[in-house]
């Protein structure tokens, strides 16, 4: 939130690095004070290192916020939740009423900007990211084209946005979120992510595990993907998606295109696109949200030429921070237009319907022409000395897979347990009182969840 920035600062004891593990020097409390846009709620920020391999160096101040206990008497202790992007602003999600009564009575829910998003010095490129060149480029000319445009808004993005540029990837975030646990005081906290913020909260069982009392990863990032994973994984999510989407026009009298071959009506609403500039890709991108929401009335719609206007975004600087991020978690190095072509043949073996993935390689052809390796590779989940860990997954979600999920359960089966909301759809905790109440029973009671819940019409 903008009133984030403008509140009273307080600053956190430096803290000692050593062996990838922070050890801190007694923090001191932070000064909250209220937020002058939400009543309700407690606004600070909170100052740690730009870098954590130099604690004694220049420090960056995040925005934080948090809703305290409403039934302080019954306090289980705090809450720290993420709302992914990346690009969301944590310290607005804090506040936001996506949480039942009861866990707004037993935690104080805190949320933290993520360095580069919100009132955490936000990484502001957007306008520099547009008119680019194709991002499916045909040729070896059209990738060269490609290239030479990110080369340029990484320069002048970093040049814009200063050293928070190379310091905002998801082992640094692991960091801050300790620091935050520090400075509130608190031996052990839970996390709630959704989306990007799981992998965060991955990172953080791995370093912080000990700390750790609960935690929810909502639609889970796989952070051990490799490029053609992370890719065409998510294609095949979003086909997955669509035949969905086709079953229930095949049922459904309400489907605009019901009771035709929806497949070949798409395909048609495909070749009408092609008339204008762009209008396939557009629509392919449409589609998408469709099916991401889920909005099949949305989705018939887009297939017989007549929808509603719609904004198609993400958190407000989305395509900015994930040059900073999502570039520096995932091995995402397309050098040379054959490893493109490599890429797109896969994506589009593993999805002829959507022709792959939006949001897959969208982010991958964004990561064109970042140099050096990740600062946050992926790897192999290792969360071995954390506690149980609830993974919660709708099975059609095109954004993060739920192959994703399965793969986390796979990697880390003793500490791991899987729900799946045999539904549709992107993020699954608000989707029926079966997903809410295992998600709540498990962070107020630590009580291993269901292994799935069905879906919701």
């Amino acid at each position: 939130m903008r009133s984030v920035k403008r509140v009273l600062a307080l600053s956190v004891a430096v803290l000692m690095f050593s062996g990838g593990v922070a050890h801190a020097e007694p923090a001191v409390s932070i000064a909250w004070t209220a937020c002058p846009d939400n009543p309700d709620g407690e606004c600070a920020t909170l100052s740690v290192p730009l870098d954590w391999a130099k604690p004694r160096g220049a420090k960056i101040d995040l925005a934080i916020a948090r809703h305290q206990a409403t039934d302080p008497a019954r306090r289980i202790g705090v809450l720290l939740v993420d709302p992914g992007g990346p690009g969301g602003s944590a310290a607005e999600f804090a506040l936001s009423g996506l949480f039942s009564a009861e866990v707004r009575a037993r935690f104080d829910i805190v949320g933290l900007d993520q360095r580069g998003t919100g009132g955490s010095q936000a990484i502001r490129c957007n306008d520099l990211v547009v008119g680019g060149p194709s991002i499916h480029p045909e040729d070896e000319a059209g990738f060269d084209a490609l290239l030479r445009h990110n080369k340029d808004v990484l320069k002048k993005c970093r040049e814009r946005s200063g050293p928070v540029f190379d310091h905002a990837d998801g082992a640094t975030v692991a960091q801050d979120m300790d620091a935050a646990r520090r400075a509130l005081g608190e031996r052990k906290i839970s996390y709630f992510g959704l989306s990007y913020g799981t992998t965060f909260g991955q990172v953080y069982a791995e370093r912080f595990g000990r700390t750790v009392r609960a935690m929810v990863l909502d639609s889970v990032v796989d952070h051990s993907a490799d490029l053609l994973r992370f890719v065409g994984d998510r294609a095949a999510a979003s086909d997955d998606a669509f035949r969905e989407f086709e079953k229930w026009c095949a049922r459904s009298a309400e489907c605009s295109v019901h009771g035709q071959d929806v497949r070949a009506a798409w395909e048609a609403a495909l070749v009408r696109a092609d008339a204008e500039p762009g209008g396939r890709q557009s629509l392919l991108d449409s589609m998408y949200f469709a099916l991401r929401g889920p909005d099949w009335f949305y989705a018939a719609d887009l297939i017989t030429g007549t929808p509603a206007l719609r904004t198609l975004a993400f958190e407000p600087n989305y395509e900015s921070v994930r040059l900073a991020s999502v570039c520096q978690d995932f091995s995402l190095r397309l050098k040379y237009f054959r490893d493109y072509e490599r890429m797109r043949k896969d994506e589009l073996r593993r999805a002829p319907i959507m022709r792959g993935s939006f949001l897959g390689h969208d982010e991958a052809t964004a990561c064109v022409g970042v140099e050096g390796k990740p600062a946050n590779p992926p790897h192999r989940l290792d969360i071995a000395d954390a506690p149980k860990i609830m993974v919660i997954n709708a099975k059609f979600d095109p954004t993060t897979p739920h192959a994703w999920a399965v793969n986390i359960k796979k990697q880390a089966p003793r500490n791991t347990a899987l729900l799946t909301y045999e539904g549709w759809g992107h993020i699954a905790y608000p989707r029926s009182a079966c997903t809410r109440s295992n998600v709540d029973d498990y962070l107020l009671n630590l009580t291993t969840p269901a292994v799935s819940c069905p879906a919701v019409p």
